[in-house]
């Protein structure tokens, strides 16, 4: 009960700092979503720093902080950062193929999806 507790105030604090982001930040004239851009890469540094961090520091409190930190805030505020994440562990386990074969796979089926979805709704609608 209590992980969920910390990964549930966690995900809201990193739901509203993305939210403050977007409003502060927005997109371009252009239409790029700039906001966006910028939370997944300023998520994916902050990822990296905290497991470095984690590592060398607090091995007794890892999982409290890892789970209110890096699953709740930074899951809030960017998936983006654990995807990156768990890439990168695979990549630095060795496993070459099953880590190219999660980035594209990720993103290709993750966007055939949301198309799918959206095409559903439309002939629905």
């Amino acid at each position: 009960m209590q992980a969920y507790l910390l990964v549930g105030i966690g995900g809201a604090l990193g739901a509203l700092a993305r939210f403050g982001a977007q409003n502060w930040i927005g997109s371009l004239p252009n239409g790029f979503p700039v906001a966006t851009f910028l939370v997944n890469i300023v998520g994916s540094i902050a990822m990296g720093v905290l497991v470095g961090v984690l590592a060398k520091t607090t091995p007794q409190y890892q999982n409290e902080i890892r789970l209110f930190v890096a699953v709740g805030i930074f899951g809030g505020f960017t998936t983006f950062s654990s995807f990156s994440l768990d890439a990168i562990t695979l990549i630095e386990r060795g496993d070459i193929l099953l880590a190219a074969f999660y980035i594209v796979g990720s993103v290709l089926l993750s966007l055939a999806g949301l198309w799918m979805g959206m095409l559903a709704m439309r002939v629905v609608a």
